[in-house]
């Protein structure tokens, strides 16, 4: 585990905490223990971010440490103060938390379940992380909100899109911005059946974990219930690289569409072969062969160059966006960084923000206090127009971006388009829809 800006806050002993099924550390000064896990001193608090710094999406877990980093140096009072300056709270005063520096140590989740828990465990146990966010996977996210929920602290998620993460494995101590399957497969079919038609027949190839099992289901219902027919849905390895075999057999299905529920790394590659195998050229029942990407990043365009002229997907928030917000947070992190930020980074920056603005009006640290001013808080400012932190499943909704690859981008990052600004009202759901079946809230854990 890599550190940052971060000096241990002297000794740790390690305590069993009664049913939180973790051994955890309590500091040894007893006036530092505040009846919750890792309470921290006067003078500073740790944050623990944990994104994959390897594997297929560290393209992405690169940009999500850059905004947390960002993040922590405006809470400190460094800096512009980006969305601080916009955000429709005014609890953040730019010195710290709670009049606390923040501090925080990182961890590689590798997109990978264990080893995303494993470094979590470490940031709690050895760190006294008081908060972990990051990842860029729903596998890791559902995997550590988990670990969270036991050892008793805040899980703001990264970049998760499975309806699962607020679904059947929701927690009480866990929170995610970024929006989900079922949004992207609500916005996108209606943007589909209005440039490409209500009579087509779909192929999905599909990452093999819940990421990919609920975006399939997602956009097969969505384009299924306009007119499309799924004639076939095929699992790919989160490991693979060249998708020729998967591709080849698109040719011979009598589909029309082929539709990518892939991400990050994958995708660019799949993508790639799709367009190699010349699938872009084909003219199939009569219509022009068609390639849709669910979930769209500014990163994976990148990666995937040209062959992403014309594709249509959907993505959380773009550095386009003209609302102060998101002009405020462009500003700050190209400035820092030399470029525009991705929608991870964007999604991290915010939930950092999120989590100590909810500490700030709560008046403490402790999980369930701020378990109680995240649910139900409306906030603006932060992009994406009004936003609800819904309180049934701590989901947040707001408006979701349809957009589709450039014909002639003006430079390296100009590669996305918006097309459609989906209202938040389209993509809201009831808290039991089928989509989400199964799982409780439960209660928060304060821990130790």
């Amino acid at each position: 585990m890599s550190t940052g800006n971060f000096t241990r806050r002297g000794l740790l002993k390690t305590s069993a905490v009664a049913g939180a099924g973790l051994a955890l550390p309590t500091y040894l000064s007893a006036a530092n223990h505040s009846g919750f896990t890792n309470a921290p001193g006067d003078s500073t608090v740790t944050l623990g971010f944990n994104v994959p710094q390897s594997g297929p999406y560290a393209d992405e877990g690169a940009d999500e440490l850059r905004a947390y980093e960002l993040a922590v140096e405006h809470l400190n009072g460094g800096g512009d103060g980006g969305m601080m300056g916009t955000f429709s709270s005014d609890a953040l005063k730019g010195n710290g938390i709670l009049g606390r520096k923040v501090e925080y140590v990182t961890g590689d989740t590798q997109t990978k379940s264990d080893a995303a828990r494993a470094s979590a465990k470490s940031m709690i146990e050895k760190d006294g992380a008081v908060m972990i966010t990051g990842g860029s996977s729903s596998g890791v996210a559902v995997a550590v909100q988990a670990l969270c929920q036991e050892a008793g602290i805040i899980f703001m998620a990264g970049l998760t899109h499975s309806n699962d993460t607020t679904g059947k494995d929701k927690r009480a101590n866990g929170f995610r911005h970024f929006f989900n399957s079922y949004m992207s497969g609500a916005a996108l079919a209606p943007v589909l059946a209005a440039n490409y038609g209500t009579d087509r027949k779909a192929y999905h190839l599909t990452a093999d974990y819940n990421w990919g099992y609920t975006t399939e289901e997602a956009v097969k219902s969505s384009t299924e219930a306009m007119g499309w027919e799924t004639v076939a849905a095929v699992k790919t390895p989160l490991t693979q690289t060249d998708f020729s075999s998967y591709i080849a057999p698109v040719l011979q299905s009598g589909a029309d569409v082929l539709v990518l529920n892939h991400y990050g790394g994958n995708m660019v590659n799949s993508l790639t072969n799709a367009v190699q195998f010349g699938l872009r050229d084909k003219l199939v029942n009569d219509k022009n062969f068609e390639i849709i990407v669910p979930l769209y990043s500014r990163l994976m365009a990148k990666g995937a160059g040209a062959n992403v002229k014309g594709i249509f997907g959907s993505t959380n928030w773009h550095w386009s966006l003209t609302d102060e917000g998101s002009k405020a947070f462009v500003k700050s992190f190209g400035t820092k960084y030399g470029f525009p930020p991705s929608q991870a980074a964007h999604t991290c920056y915010v939930q950092t923000l999120l989590y100590a603005d909810a500490v700030e009006r709560a008046g403490s640290f402790a999980p369930c206090a701020v378990v109680e001013a995240l649910e139900g808080f409306e906030f603006d400012g932060l992009g994406n127009g009004k936003t609800l932190y819904r309180a049934e499943d701590h989901q947040c909704f707001k408006d979701v971006l349809v957009v589709k690859g450039k014909e002639n981008p003006d430079n390296e990052f100009d590669l996305l388009e918006i097309v459609e600004v989906t209202p938040a009202a389209q993509v809201t759901y009831a808290p039991d829809h089928p989509q989400f079946a199964g799982g409780a809230l439960g209660t928060c854990n304060n821990g130790a």
